[in-house]
C-alpha cells in the first residue's frame, strides 16, 4: 500500500457497530490506545471489517488542534 497521508497507524478492529447508514469502527493500536472512525456501512462491508481484522487508521487533516489543562 502506498499513500500520501503522513499519519498511518496500524491496529486491529476491536468493534464494529453498524447503523442504518454509517458504521462506527473502533481500532485498537499496539499500545492499547483506540481510534474511532465513522465510515459508511457500505464501505465497512466492502472492506470486510470485523473484530480482529488488521487495518490501518489513515489520518489526513490540514489542522490539528492542541489543548492543555
Amino acid at each position: 500500500m502506498k499513500i500520501s497521508a503522513r499519519n498511518v497507524l496500524k491496529g486491529k478492529v476491536a468493534r464494529v457497530t453498524a447503523g442504518a447508514i454509517n458504521a462506527e469502527i473502533v481500532i485498537e493500536l499496539a499500545g492499547k490506545d483506540q481510534i474511532i472512525s465513522m465510515i459508511t456501512k457500505e464501505s465497512a462491508e466492502k472492506l470486510g471489517l470485523a473484530k480482529g481484522k488488521e487495518v490501518y487508521a489513515v489520518i489526513k487533516a490540514s489542522n490539528v488542534m492542541v489543548a492543555i489543562d
